[in-house]
């Protein structure tokens, strides 16, 4: 069962295990055809011997076989997943990694159109974002906008996000199925979904395709566009931040801030306690691709399909309902009863469409 979202934090789980297998020579293994004589340890004749060796070509090619299949086992369970960026935004992002044990680098740059791949081992877990207008000087020494990890340099050593960022979360398991998702609860700085490949089970793709950043909330927008901040960061009351009396699934709950990110991200964490219809599994998975800024096609596999709606009312809708999470009725002239009943008739239309979003 995976932990409460605010409790997380990237950690590292080892185990070890005896293996089951002992290696057998092929001289002790005894073929069930052909058993040694018991009159004579020699060859008698040239049909025994091409039989013999026969057999022991069989023996050979099954030990063969049995090797390569654990030596897959083993090889799995030591290097876990590998992790491929690509990003497919109109701009250089710069990844920055929080996670243990820690891989190759904590902090990278990818420009527009390009892709890195990072291997890591099983048991591992952590949390990749993506930073943006960075600037570097030739000894990686600077900073970066949005994401920005504090360290002044590239590589993020260990340090997280500065807030709001949209982070891609991981725990790889150790023979056992991987949790991942992606989370707005830091709030949201640019599009980011995860694809797993190789496994079995759910193994969804999930993520945030839509630009938050164009609908955010006045009171939670950062200036010069950047990004988009959580009510927890921008107020820090419990009952935003799921903390003190409403720490609990049952006492903390969606707000209208929320529904903000989660309707226009129905996959995404949008609060601590959203693991319900956030949290993603997937067993033996080879690889994860995070992808930055992802393609049309990355975001049909992802958006849910609201009826008859069509994607300007979709937008529209999205935005109507940030003017009314930050109280900025100003471009909606009508009475007040009148906003009132759109103000509820809006949360009846956004708890339908969550149930059509979770079928779908």
């Amino acid at each position: 069962m995976a932990l409460p979202h605010h409790q997380r934090t990237p950690s590292c789980h080892h185990s070890r295990t005896t293996s089951l297998y002992k290696y057998h020579p092929i001289s002790t293994l005894q073929h069930p055809l052909h058993p040694p004589s018991s009159s004579s340890s020699s060859i008698s004749s040239p049909l025994t011997l091409h039989t013999h060796i026969f057999s022991q070509k069989i023996l050979m090619g099954h030990s063969d076989f049995v090797l390569k299949f654990l030596m897959f086992f083993v090889l799995k369970g030591v290097f876990g997943a590998t992790f491929t960026f690509s990003n497919k935004c109109d701009y250089t992002v710069w990844p920055g990694i929080l996670g243990t044990p820690a891989l190759d680098t904590t902090g990278f740059e990818l420009p527009e159109g390009k892709s890195r791949s990072l291997q890591a081992p099983a048991g591992w877990s952590g949390r990749f974002w993506g930073r943006t207008r960075c600037n570097f000087d030739g000894l990686g020494q600077g900073s970066c906008v949005t994401g920005d990890c504090g360290s002044g340099q590239m590589e993020c050593n260990g340090a997280g996000a500065t807030p709001p960022a949209t982070l891609a979360e991981f725990t790889l398991g150790s023979g056992t199925q991987d949790f991942y998702d992606v989370s707005l609860v830091d709030g949201y700085n640019l599009q980011m979904i995860v694809e797993a490949s190789g496994g079995s089970g759910d193994c969804g793709t999930t993520g945030c395709v839509d630009d938050l950043n164009r609908r955010c909330p006045s009171e939670l927008k950062v200036a010069d566009g950047g990004g988009c901040k959580s009510a927890c960061d921008t107020f820090g009351t419990p009952e935003f931040c799921c903390k003190d009396a409403f720490d609990s699934p049952a006492a903390c709950r969606p707000t209208a801030y929320s529904e903000v990110f989660k309707l226009a991200c129905p996959k995404s964490y949008s609060y601590a306690y959203d693991d319900a219809t956030s949290t993603f599994t997937c067993m033996d998975a080879t690889d994860y691709t995070i992808i930055f800024c992802p393609s049309m096609r990355s975001i049909g596999s992802i958006k849910s399909k609201a009826g008859n709606v069509s994607q300007d009312s979709l937008e529209a809708l999205l935005d109507l309902y940030a003017h009314l999470a930050s109280g900025d009725s100003s471009s909606i002239r009508c009475p007040n009863y009148l906003l009132n009943f759109v103000i509820l008739t809006l949360y009846v239309i956004l708890f339908l469409v969550q149930i059509l979003f979770s079928i779908l």
